[in-house]
């Protein structure tokens, strides 16, 4: 009989604290035979919210905390300010120690970085972690990173992350040699900065557990040409962001267009079953859940104003990646490409 699955969470991180985190927990549960939490924070506020959940009340251990790192703290502050006794260092040090699997926070991004990486510390020739998302496209759904952890990167990290992403694209959708694209501003070899053009060079010399497909633009993300994009963290966040808002403004010229007349509002009666459909699949709860990949431990960064439904699914990646093995994956691959950077592979 395998032991029991254990997700640390920060019950006060996000805009909602307790509330959403405790729903989304108790929603989770049924997508996971075994799960089981480990609570961090006020354990007033959380056991309030854990009388709704009978099931997850008897699945949960409450370790209250005295410290909630504020949404709007910059990092080193929450580095200093009673760092230890808050309910997101403790969740990560939950991990550190082995009591807990992986960690998840809708808390304070910069913070949750710091910390993850000041407690957890970093895999072998990995320097800083990146953030990985899923990113829906009209085939199937892709891994981009990075999506704000680093800002520039040089071309040994480029190729560190597209490692990374692979490892990842191999545990949550089982591509053996998932393709990796490299995010330019053209597909011809002589365009780019120099630290992108480096990393094509070595991705296109080396062997490597991907199928790399060369330069790809910003409109080939969501066409789902590759499984994995990778780019650095300046470039990722403003793609991010835009991809966002163009999402958004879709859908508010399609609400305006189909209530513009009688006719049009008619014409969305019935086509509301395709528009449903639409709905779900564009739904960003769905993919909620921004990986920190290149750390020894996993953590999960939840959007900070979803629901328990997005919180959910920042769960079920956790999950996904503790079942899977993910940080072995990645050290192992890693360590594979310095060691034949190093000249010290041996087949």
């Amino acid at each position: 009989m395998k032991p029991p699955l254990i997700i640390a969470l920060d019950a006060m991180g996000g805009d909602h604290g307790p509330q959403v985190v405790i729903a989304g927990a108790a929603r989770a549960l049924s997508n996971h035979a075994g799960l089981h939490y480990r609570l961090y924070g006020d354990s007033e506020l959380i056991n309030r919210q854990l009388d709704r959940f009978e099931d997850l009340a008897a699945r949960s251990t409450v370790i209250h905390t005295t410290v909630t790192i504020a949404m709007d703290a910059k990092p080193s502050q929450a580095l200093r300010a009673g760092r230890r006794d808050s309910s997101m260092w403790k969740a990560i040090e939950a991990v550190k120690l082995g009591k807990a699997h992986a960690v998840v926070s809708a808390g304070n991004t910069g913070a949750l970085m710091a910390m993850s990486k000041i407690c957890l510390k970093m895999l072998p020739n990995i320097e800083r972690p990146a953030i990985a998302g899923i990113w829906p496209t009209i085939k199937q759904p892709a891994i981009v990173l990075d999506l704000g952890g680093n800002v520039g990167a040089s071309a040994t990290k480029l190729v560190d992350f597209a490692l990374m992403g692979a490892a990842m694209s191999r545990a949550i959708f089982h591509i053996e040699k998932p393709s990796v694209g490299l995010l330019n501003i053209g597909v011809e070899e002589v365009k780019g900065v120099e630290e992108v053009k480096e990393a094509n060079a070595v991705l296109q010399a080396c062997d490597l557990p991907v199928d790399y497909r060369g330069f790809i633009e910003g409109n080939n993300i969501g066409k789902g040409d590759v499984d994995v994009v990778v780019t650095e963290g300046f470039s990722g966040n403003i793609a991010l962001k835009t991809a966002e808002g163009t999402a958004e403004q879709m859908a508010f010229y399609l609400r305006e267009a189909m209530s513009s007349s009688v006719l049009s509002k008619l014409g969305a009666f019935c086509a509301r079953s395709g528009f449903m459909a639409l709905k779900d699949r564009m739904d960003t709860r769905r993919y909620n859940g921004g990986s920190f990949l290149g750390l020894k431990g996993i953590v999960i960064k939840s959007h900070g104003g979803t629901d328990e439904i997005g919180y959910a699914s920042a769960i079920d990646y956790a999950c996904e990646f503790a079942h899977a093995g993910l940080v072995d994956r990645i050290a192992a691959d890693v360590e594979h490409f310095h060691a034949s950077l190093n000249g010290q592979l041996v087949d």
